[in-house]
């Protein structure tokens, strides 16, 4: 398996940290800004954005750790009742952190009003399925027509990398306040490292009923501070056998690719078995870029 970047753009906003295409439009997350973001998925061209909440302290371009969301995750889906669009989480490693938003995507139309939603029930149980001591940090999500997946980053005290999955239908009812927060299954992954230290989840979508993920290396074991970027990879996870599949990002020169993955999604099917992902990265520094790769 190989993943090699075939371009890198700049994008104007700061710290990206998930990414969705639908239809001819790539959404885009960034923990440091209180807005959801669009860029057409071809060119990559700004195509708006979308206030997500009130940010007085945002004057700066980039939101203070201390106060942030932390929005991390964010997956594509239909909810029954509400129609299509996209489901946004906050990590989940402060309490600040465990909101999210619905981004409602009428068909023709561009986003809606985003809604608030309350994690904190959700969350509760999510932290119950990992080890103990174990801190929660949600840094991807994906969807299936069925199920809800949440992607424990994997670093931290017992560097559990761990995926949670949820029936998707009961997981959104009680996110609308109309029962109890189901109980996930948790399928622990060894992802691989760089210089002794271990890749986290970062990233992940389903492609053809594969779940494709990012994972990137930091030097550090802090769930909440940075450390200094080694590097990422993209991967495919087997739920049911509890295995994977993982290739080191590298350019086309054969060179390994050194920043941060934060987040992916399909643009294309290539021959061969092939894909064509978007990646959204982030330097820590405010800066981000979109990568387009192919892997397989």
């Amino acid at each position: 398996m190989t993943a090699v970047i075939q371009s890198e753009t700049v994008l104007s906003l700061p710290s990206a940290s998930g990414v969705e295409i639908v239809g001819p439009t790539a959404y885009v997350i960034a923990d440091d800004a209180p807005f959801l973001y669009a860029l057409d998925a071809a060119t990559l061209a700004p195509a708006g954005q979308t206030q997500l909440f009130e940010a007085a302290d945002f004057g700066g371009g980039r939101l203070p750790k201390p106060t942030k969301p932390d929005l991390e995750a964010m997956a594509a889906c239909t909810w029954p009742g509400r129609g299509p669009g996209l489901l946004l989480f906050g990590s989940g490693s402060k309490a600040l952190r465990r909101r999210g938003y619905w981004v409602p995507l009428p068909p023709g139309a561009g986003p809606g009003v985003p809604q608030a939603l309350d994690l904190t029930a959700l969350y509760a149980g999510a932290q119950a399925a990992l080890p103990p001591g174990v801190p929660l940090n949600i840094e991807a999500a994906a969807t299936t027509a069925t199920e809800l997946l949440l992607l424990q980053r994997g670093l931290g005290p017992g560097a559990a990398a761990v995926v949670l999955t949820l029936p998707l239908g009961p997981a959104l009812a009680q996110l609308a306040g109309q029962g109890p927060a189901p109980a996930p299954i948790a399928c622990r992954f060894r992802l691989p490292g760089i210089d002794g230290s271990p890749a986290g989840f970062s990233g992940a979508t389903f492609v053809g009923g594969r779940l494709w993920v990012a994972a990137s290396v930091e030097n550090t074991t802090d769930p909440v501070g940075d450390g200094a970027v080694l590097g990422s990879f993209v991967g495919v996870l087997d739920l049911a056998a509890g295995t994977a599949a993982f290739a080191r990002l590298t350019w086309a020169d054969g060179r390994t690719y050194c920043g941060k993955v934060e987040g992916l999604a399909q643009r294309r099917s290539l021959p061969g078995g092939r894909e064509e992902l978007l990646l959204v990265t982030d330097d820590d520094l405010g800066g981000s870029t979109a990568l387009v790769a192919a892997v397989g």
